[in-house]
Formats: structure tokens, sequence, C-alpha cells
């Protein structure tokens, strides 16, 4: 299952860590991990490429943190919750067998 926390504080989203592999199908040819990994990439390229907000990230082989050092703007914070509404669209989705999901979404306050 891919865990992706989103840490938050009063002055709105601070960033978000997320690790692990969905586990739908081999490393390679996993479509959960492949749409996980397009929409958390593109929503950082987005905010830093079109918001002008900054972004500190740092990735390995199935982990990625994202942190945002200053409020986001409004442009941002936008682009961030259609990140996360995709995220909840694909945590309803779960394994056939297990009944685990392949995403889940955790918030924590900071």
């Amino acid at each position: 299952m891919i865990t992706v926390t989103v840490y938050r504080s009063a002055g709105g989203y601070r960033g978000f860590e997320a690790s692990g592999h969905a586990g739908y199908a081999e490393q390679g040819e996993d479509i959960f991990c492949a749409a996980a990994s397009v929409l958390m990439i593109n929503t950082v390229n987005a905010i830093e490429s079109l918001s002008g907000d900054e972004v500190i990230t740092s990735e390995e082989d199935g982990y990625l943190n994202c942190r945002f050092p200053g409020a986001l703007s409004e442009g941002g914070t936008l682009l961030f919750e259609a990140m996360l509404l995709g995220l909840r669209q694909m945590e309803e989705s779960s394994d056939l067998e297990t009944g685990e999901p392949y995403v889940r979404l955790r918030f924590e306050e900071e």
C-alpha cells in the first residue's frame, strides 16, 4: 500500500510524504503506483512552476518527501487540493482479495 501523509498547520498545507508500493501488480507494471507517482510528481512540478511557491523535495524508490517552507499561495493550494482529490479517489479502490486500499491518506497537524 502507498501511504501518503499530508502535513498541515493553521497556516495551511506544509507538505506531504509518500512511501510504499500499491501492490496491485509487479513493480514496473503497477498502474496504481504509476498513477499515484504521476499525480504527486506533476503536482509538485506544477506548484513550483505555475504558482511560484517554493518546494523542497527528496525522493528514492518508493518514497517522496515534499515540503513547503512558506505558506502556499492560493494557486498552490488549489493545485495541492486537486492532488488530494485524485488520491482520495484512488483510496476508494481496494484489493479484491484483502480489501486493503492501494493508497491510504493520512493527515497530521504540525
